[in-house]
């Protein structure tokens, strides 16, 4: 079969799934991350009979995504902020959104490196990971640059070395097995990061289902009682820092009970808006420290 022929297979049997364009999206994720085709190979050359190995690794491909499936799992990578992470069942698949909580974070500090960061419920270490990579790029030196990836999973840490190792070797990184809902007290750090479980169980409704039945669900979901506990406890042992700034990846739905949360304990606060115009992350900050 040629590459046009498993493109119309793919379309034919997956729009019960996905839209069309998704679909095609998909195919080329699978062509390009599974296969390691080019885009050129994808576009011009698709009229060329496929190797057998190659077609056998497409229909197999197929018939996991029919199952639902999410496409980062089957390639084992996701990209994020430019770079290829590696993913698999213990770790959350990168999203876009959280790329731009990096770019605010990267823009913040364009002009003034953060020598020390946490990366807290780091997953793959997309969000750490790409920091110290953007600020490592950004200047000669890289001595002073640290960042601290932590993790209640050993196996998403695993992970988060591997990508760590590839994507960004001369940071020095460090591995942090901790549940924060356990931690009594932190290191001092210039910032906090957190794209912590957010999601209520009463949103499950919303979620589809190859995020359901396929991502960790300890990394997604929180109680309908006490949706903000991961945040609450992150502020909590943040105040006890010098100088304590944090930013989070937020529920679009709480952004209200967020900015609440955060004054109550003693914090200052900004939200962002995502590209879809909904509130996403937020910034915290002790109110005799600078934006």
């Amino acid at each position: 079969m040629t590459l046009q022929q498993l493109r119309n297979v793919y379309t034919s049997r997956l729009t019960t799934l996905y839209p069309p364009e998704e679909v095609l999206s998909i195919f080329n994720i699978v062509c390009e991350d599974l296969l390691q085709m080019s885009k050129r190979d994808i576009m011009l050359d698709d009229d060329q009979p496929l190797a057998h190995l190659q077609e056998e690794l497409l229909l197999r491909s197929l018939e996991n995504l029919l199952t639902g499936k999410p496409v980062q799992y089957i390639t084992g990578f996701a990209h994020f902020y430019g770079h290829l992470f590696e993913v698999n069942e213990h770790t959350l698949i990168p999203r876009q959104e959280t790329e731009e909580l990096v770019h605010w974070i990267l823009t913040d500090f364009k002009n003034q490196p953060i020598p020390h960061l946490l990366d807290i419920g780091t997953g793959t270490g997309c969000i750490g990971i790409s920091l110290g990579h953007a600020f490592a790029k950004a200047n000669s030196t890289t001595a002073a640059l640290q960042v601290s990836l932590m993790d209640v999973s050993l196996n998403a840490l695993q992970v988060a070395q591997r990508n760590a190792a590839k994507i960004a070797p001369s940071v020095n990184f460090n591995f942090i097995k901790q549940d924060i809902l356990q931690a009594r007290s932190l290191a001092n750090y210039d910032v906090i990061v957190s794209n912590p479980p957010y999601v209520r169980e009463l949103e499950k409704l919303e979620i589809h289902k190859n995020v359901l039945d396929f991502e960790p669900s300890t990394a997604l979901f929180v109680s309908n009682e006490d949706p903000l506990l991961f945040y609450r406890q992150i502020l909590q042992l943040a105040r006890l820092q010098t100088r304590p700034l944090v930013y989070f990846e937020i529920n679009q739905y709480m952004s209200k009970g967020m900015q609440q949360l955060a004054a109550q304990m003693g914090f200052e606060s900004t939200l962002k808006k995502d590209l879809n115009n909904n509130y996403r992350m937020m910034k915290c900050w002790i109110a005799q420290n600078p934006q």
